[in-house]
């Protein structure tokens, strides 16, 4: 039994060593001007802006008469409103250290959770899981843009690895969480009905 256990947890070993020896890789990035720079936008990623640029959207929507763009605004919210919540829950059941700790001070930990400050709360990324969920909501409204938005949001996620604010599987599974948040957000959206477009 103990056998199996020690197998079992053998991948999930070898996600984290990869993710540590990644970590301090990226980190003689951290203090670069690119990363300085690129490490702005993705504070874009953070919960204020993204709840200011999806209420922005629906309200610009609703405003101009535009219900591809207010129904945009609203799968956005709700997108980013189900990964926050998702993201949310799982940091609270997880605890792993910031790849800071690992870099500055040797210090790693990973375990279930028990802190709730954010020097404990790296697993999942929740700028990513966001960023994520926006990005694929305006992309469905919006195909011709799927590019440039999913550029955005993957600035946002990468970004994070040199800044020493999340190991490439809290990235991950950030990306995960918003891909399925905008999914399960969608199927929402789409059973409301479409306001007719405004007079002209």
């Amino acid at each position: 039994m103990g056998k199996a256990k020690k197998k079992k947890n053998k991948p999930l070993k070898a996600v984290e060593q990869a993710d540590i020896e990644l970590s301090r890789d990226a980190a003689a990035l951290r203090e670069t001007t690119p990363i300085a720079v690129l490490g702005a936008v993705g504070e874009l990623g953070d919960q204020p802006p993204m709840v200011a640029w999806c209420l922005a959207t629906l309200i610009g929507g609703l405003t101009a008469g535009d219900p591809r763009l207010a129904r945009a605004g609203a799968r956005m919210l709700a997108a980013h409103a189900l990964a926050t919540g998702v993201k949310a829950l799982v940091k609270r059941s997880v605890d792993r250290t910031r790849p800071t700790l690992l870099v500055d001070e040797g210090r790693y930990a990973v375990g279930p959770g028990r802190h709730d400050d954010g020097a404990h709360s790296s697993f999942p990324s929740g700028h990513t899981a966001g960023a994520v969920a926006v990005a694929r909501a305006w992309a469905r409204a919006y195909p011709a843009q799927r590019k440039p938005a999913y550029a955005a949001a993957s600035v946002i996620a990468l970004v994070q690895l040199p800044r020493c604010a999340h190991f490439l599987s809290d990235i991950a599974a950030g990306a995960a969480i918003g891909w399925a948040a905008e999914a399960a957000a969608s199927r929402l959206i789409d059973r409301l009905p479409e306001a007719p477009p405004a007079a002209g």
